[in-house]
Order: C-alpha cells, then sequence, then structure tokens
C-alpha cells in the first residue's frame, strides 16, 4: 500500500489566500482609480487618509493583493502538479 503524503496547506488556507489577494487588489487599486478620478476618498483609501498616509500606500494595498494572488496561484498549480506526478 503506498503511503499519502500529507500536505501542508489546507484548503481552506488556500481559499483565504485567494479571498485576501482578490480582496486587497481590488479595494487597494479600486480606491486609487477612484480617488484620482473623481477627487474623492472611500474603503482602504478613506481609511488610509483618516490615519494620515501618504498617498501612494493606497496602490501599495493593490500590489499587496496581487502578491497574495500570485502566491496562492503557485501553490494551486505547483500542488495541482505534484499531484500528477505522485
Amino acid at each position: 500500500m503506498e503511503k499519502q503524503r500529507k500536505r501542508t496547506d489546507s484548503s481552506s488556507g488556500q481559499g483565504m489566500l485567494w479571498l485576501f489577494g482578490a480582496i486587497l487588489a481590488i479595494q487597494g487599486f479600486g480606491s486609487a482609480i477612484t480617488e484620482a478620478g473623481w477627487d474623492t476618498s472611500f474603503g482602504v483609501a478613506g481609511l488610509l487618509r483618516a490615519a494620515h498616509m501618504p498617498e501612494w500606500a493606497t496602490p501599495l494595498v493593490g500590489f499587496a493583493g496581487l502578491v497574495l494572488l500570485g502566491m496562492a496561484a503557485r501553490r494551486h498549480y505547483t500542488g495541482r502538479r505534484a499531484d500528477r506526478h505522485s
């Protein structure tokens, strides 16, 4: 009988990476675009302005979301490749 390899990441943890990545990317870039186009702050941009953060902090939140989405994608595809080669 062949031993099954234990996975180090859970599917709920993987789902949270996708979720938080999408939320941060949408909020960060959406707030930055809205603030630049309509001169109004809401969501992440509004919270960051209230905390006296610089304007470049809002797109930084969007880039953090892209990093999380990239991590989630990498884990997803390397996990699938490892499962096929087992």
